[in-house]
């Protein structure tokens, strides 16, 4: 009778935990090629305890059922190991959306991070206080895991991830308290966390959000039904970014954005008839420039 109690109590508690999952769904893979004095099960170690911080931490206040969590996938080169437990190396952030009425997934943020540099001893608990600096590791995990979250709420409310970026943005001002770590600080150049943060909350980058609003939710998720309705809709949005780009020509935040959705702004507009693509190629070209040679295909398309 107490087995049949255990295993009832276990299914049950399997089907609280699955209505109730939390926001991300992460993959991590850690390549550490480049280090070859120290033990790889430190390694291991270390992505298991990322994967537990990132899947098991409850980052919002929102319920999430098990298949609407977001999908998403860190990617940690390491580079040199400057102690016995401290390495550098670089952080490569991804997250994917699906679109509506589809198992299309449509790439959100795709980033990587040059100012990796973490401490860590195998085994060791994964230490995090949004209220104040314990770790650099888990001080940019979860950073990222509120950025992901908030340009996915973005895509789907107007301003949605407001919320998220501003936990985000705690996470920098915490982090600026330790002098040893790069990549939280405004004078250290143009791109790094702390202006990918405050341009999503700069009033000045409110058309960039506007966008990944009516891009997505406006757009993208019509497309299944009324593609062309859903193609015009991307146009105008891609399209009102123009203004954004001529007052901040160098924007970190656009740079971010393109990354993310260029091969996929191609793909749209590769189908589409010849005048929209005769439109939307010198938009792209000029407020993209680095990628200009690649939308060059959308005309060649057939």
């Amino acid at each position: 009778m107490i087995k049949k109690f255990t295993y009832l109590f276990s299914f049950l508690y399997f089907l609280i935990a699955s209505a109730h999952a939390q926001e991300l769904n992460c993959a991590v893979t850690i390549k550490s090629d480049a280090v070859s004095n120290v033990d790889k099960r430190v390694f291991e170690t270390l992505r298991t305890s990322m994967l537990e911080f990132m899947n098991n931490t409850k980052w919002t206040g929102d319920i999430y059922k098990t298949d609407e969590r977001i999908e998403c996938s860190i990617f940690i080169n390491i580079v040199s190991a400057l102690s016995v437990d401290e390495f550098k190396g670089t952080i490569q952030v991804q997250s994917r959306r699906i679109a509506f009425k589809t198992s299309y997934p449509s790439t959100m943020l795709n980033y990587n991070d040059e100012k990796f540099t973490f401490k860590y001893i195998e085994n060791q608990n994964f230490e995090f206080n949004p209220s104040t600096f314990l770790s650099n590791l888990t001080s940019i995990m979860a950073f990222y895991a509120y950025m992901i979250i908030g340009i996915d709420y973005d895509s789907y409310a107007l301003e949605g991830g407001t919320p998220y970026y501003q936990k985000a943005q705690q996470i920098v001002t915490n982090a600026q308290s330790d002098y040893r770590y790069e990549g939280w600080k405004a004078f250290e150049g143009t791109k790094n966390r702390y202006w990918f943060v405050e341009n999503m909350l700069n009033p000045n980058f409110k058309p960039l959000r506007a966008t990944i609003y009516k891009y997505h939710r406006l757009g993208l998720d019509i497309m299944a039904t009324d593609l062309e309705s859903g193609r015009k809709i991307i146009f105008e949005s891609i399209e009102n970014l123009q203004k954004l780009f001529n007052t901040n020509p160098l924007s970190f935040l656009m740079n971010i954005f393109f990354t993310a959705k260029s091969d996929e702004i191609i793909n749209i507009f590769s189908q589409s008839f010849g005048d929209m693509k005769a439109k939307i190629v010198p938009i792209l070209s000029n407020i993209d420039p680095g990628n200009s040679n690649k939308y060059l295909k959308i005309q060649n398309s057939n």
